[in-house]
């Protein structure tokens, strides 16, 4: 009797959860465990969890991202795969926009460049940006620009061997400006084994033999 008791109350619950995500989504997918994915809402935006597959073309891999939209624009940390699921990029997302760091791997999971980017506010209407002079890294003066959702190079790339973990080349941006030419360093030293970056070893862990993620799709209304 309590067993029979405990499957009503978990139908239940089901139930209206399913009510209450078809209310406030138009359009969204149900994993095998039970989470919302894909979702849109009713005003046609993207709102929560996303798993976006992407099928290869014209001899460009495929690729799946994960991450999380909030209104319509990706938002926090971003992960890319291989479609045979190996981790290649950790994206940082601000306003719709890349911010901060962003991190891409080999197949294996070595790293092969760091890239630092900023993004603007699209809805803060200016921006103050500098001036540079002509073949020079002088701030000559400073301009007032209307601020749109895009992202700008911001901070160090650093480019990586992935056979040694040596940095090879660095470009240092401000807000979009070459500060100077890349530095290039020759790798001279033996080969050494290389331990794979923390996101690479946190994934391999966590995925560790299971399946891809199958979802059933969930329809409200068109």
């Amino acid at each position: 009797m309590i067993l029979k008791a405990h499957k009503f109350i978990l139908l239940f619950i089901g139930v209206l959860f399913c009510y209450t995500a078809g209310a406030q989504y138009k359009t969204y997918k149900i994993s095998v465990h039970g989470d919302t994915l894909n979702a849109i809402d009713n005003n046609g935006l993207k709102q929560g969890k996303w798993v976006v597959h992407v099928d290869a073309l014209r001899g460009e891999p495929g690729y799946e991202e994960e991450g999380i939209f909030v209104n319509g624009k990706k938002e926090g940390v971003w992960r890319k795969y291989t479609l045979q699921s190996d981790l290649i990029a950790v994206e940082n997302y601000k306003y719709g926009g890349k911010d901060g760091l962003c991190q891409y791997y080999t197949p294996l999971g070595e790293l092969i460049r760091e890239e630092n980017w900023r993004a603007y506010n699209p809805d803060q209407p200016y921006d103050t940006i500098p001036v540079y002079g002509t073949g020079s890294n002088e701030i000559i003066s400073y301009k007032i620009v209307r601020a749109e959702q895009y992202s700008v190079k911001n901070g160090d790339w650093s480019y990586y061997d992935p056979s040694t973990g040596r940095i090879i080349k660095v470009e240092k941006y401000d807000r979009g400006h070459l500060l100077q030419q890349p530095k290039t360093e020759l790798v001279t030293e033996e080969p050494k084994k290389v331990a794979k970056p923390a996101e690479v070893l946190e994934y391999e862990k966590k995925n560790s033999g299971k399946k891809k993620v199958r979802v059933r799709d969930g329809q409200t209304g068109n």
